[in-house]
């Protein structure tokens, strides 16, 4: 990229997240987009297709990061539980390791949670509620395994609880707390969470 393009391409990330974060995607302009980056609307299009491949160059990075992050705390949790080390699911810590990267890309996750109807990303919450779902069942199963006694449990309960559970963290964005509160409102999350999981499942 030269670097009177890689100019114009800043002018327009710039741009493109001011437009989308006052508007939302439905009703952002690729026009004032162009006009606040300084540039024409068909010199736009040479950079992105259209508004749906733009909004995912703003948040498809921070998206990726939270969902590398997330396997890689499964895999630690998982490895732990394989070793018979039970003691993470005393204070889960979940909640505040998303909430401190979300504050690390907090314009991309406004993006994401606020500002996405009409994009793939308008169902995040649903789809990482459903992951954290199968993730959670297959936590269970390892737990019955190492010869822990988990209680029989109502899927539907389960899928409600979990869906609140993601909901309750991703607030944060959706009532603009700032990095000092989310983090405090974080570990309040965490031990509310850990007790009333460990009580739903009887372990």
């Amino acid at each position: 990229m030269t670097r009177d393009k890689e100019a114009h391409h800043v002018s327009i990330i710039e741009a493109a997240t001011a437009e989308f974060l006052t508007y939302g995607f439905k009703d952002a302009s690729m026009r004032r987009i162009a006009s606040a980056a300084g540039m024409s609307a068909s010199g736009l299009y040479k950079h992105f297709a259209g508004k749906e491949e733009m909004f995912s160059a703003l948040v498809e990075p921070a998206c990726q990061g939270l969902m590398t992050l997330y396997r890689q705390e499964v895999s630690t949790q998982r490895r732990s539980v394989g070793a018979g080390d039970l003691s993470m699911w005393e204070t889960g810590r979940g909640a505040k390791i998303t909430i401190s990267y979300m504050y690390d890309h907090l314009e991309a996750f406004r993006l994401i949670i606020c500002k996405s109807q009409g994009t793939k990303y308008e169902n995040f919450l649903h789809d990482f509620a459903v992951m954290e779902e199968e993730t959670t069942l297959s936590f269970m199963e390892l737990l019955k395994k190492r010869g822990v006694k988990i209680r029989d449990f109502c899927m539907k309960e389960l899928h409600l609880l979990i869906t609140a559970n993601i909901n309750a963290v991703f607030q944060t964005v959706e009532h603009d707390f700032t990095r000092e509160e989310a983090l405090h409102y974080a570990d309040t999350l965490d031990h509310f969470f850990s007790r009333a999981w460990k009580g739903f499942f009887g372990y």
